[in-house]
């Protein structure tokens, strides 16, 4: 089976533990509210709207910001990238099944929880589930596929 969008194989345990870093500092980050200067630095922003009264209000501004957030995100994304689309040691047309259906599985699985969030969760709070959502697709889609892989 040809599959051309998977990377090598050694880059899955590389994945997992910028995963797992970025999954428990996050979850650290999310329950203690935890809010670091020791990264902030300044950064370009493509639209800074802080608030009505700032000066520094517009496009394409420096700002500074701690970016302890920024990094924890990246490696739950790049992990996540890594574990999820790199190649099984044995790569044929059941694994390749199997991540399809879990792909699958897991839009439509993303998608009814957002109608659901959409329905009964309002204000800044939703702005909450949007970013808890921008991981749930890569999430489910990699406890799916090796669930499945174990299962069978």
């Amino acid at each position: 089976m040809k599959t051309n969008y998977l990377i090598s194989n050694k880059y899955k345990i590389p994945g997992w533990i910028l995963l797992i870093v970025g999954l428990i500092t996050g979850a650290f980050l999310i329950t203690s509210e935890f809010e670091s200067d020791l990264l902030e630095v300044n950064v370009l922003a493509i639209f800074n709207g802080d608030s009505l009264f700032s000066d520094n209000e517009g496009f394409f501004k420096i700002i500074e910001n701690s970016i302890v957030d920024e990094i924890i995100a990246l490696c739950i994304i790049i992990g996540g990238l890594m574990v999820g689309f790199s190649k099984e040691k044995v790569e044929d047309e059941f694994i390749y099944k199997l991540r399809k259906d879990s792909l699958v599985w897991a839009i439509i699985f993303n998608y009814i929880v957002l109608i659901i969030m959409i329905v009964f969760i309002y204000e800044f709070t939703f702005f909450n589930v949007l970013v808890y959502n921008m991981f749930t697709p890569l999430l489910v889609f990699i406890i799916r596929f090796n669930f499945l892989k174990f299962k069978s």
